[in-house]
């Protein structure tokens, strides 16, 4: 599977709107795990890192944020700004998440329980272990 942006339901009310992701409707897998990121300090990077086996769903549910994403040979770079869409995260990409506003809040739901063996967190390491598959 390849990084896709993934736009949830968006229920529009004068009193607030709603937004949802149900598994496997929306998402791509069962979830296993949530967390979220938040009172990032300016300036400052968060993951800088890769999965063997985890995948992801981000979406910024407060502020924006940048979602830059390597395949090993190529960079691309996601904006997120919207609460009603994330982004899927496939097992095996680079990820780090920068340019965090004021405020952001960044949800994540994963596949897998926490699990240090899964993490690839040197660049080049990635790189050989990406390119060798």
């Amino acid at each position: 599977m390849i990084p896709q942006i993934i736009q949830l339901p968006k229920i529009v009310d004068p009193r607030g709107n709603l937004s949802f992701f149900e598994s496997p409707k929306q998402l791509p897998f069962e979830i296993a795990r949530t967390y979220w990121i938040y009172d990032v300090p300016g300036g400052e990077t968060r993951g800088s890192h890769a999965f063997k086996e985890q995948q992801e769903f981000i979406v910024a549910l407060s502020g924006s944020f940048d979602i830059v994403l390597h395949d090993g040979t190529q960079e691309i770079k996601f904006p997120l700004n919207r609460s009603y869409y994330g982004l899927y995260v496939p097992k095996m990409y680079w990820r780090k998440l920068e340019n965090f506003s004021t405020n952001a809040l960044a949800l994540i739901v994963s596949d897998r329980h926490f699990d240090d063996q899964d993490y690839i967190r040197d660049f080049e390491e990635f790189k050989q272990f990406r390119n060798g598959q």
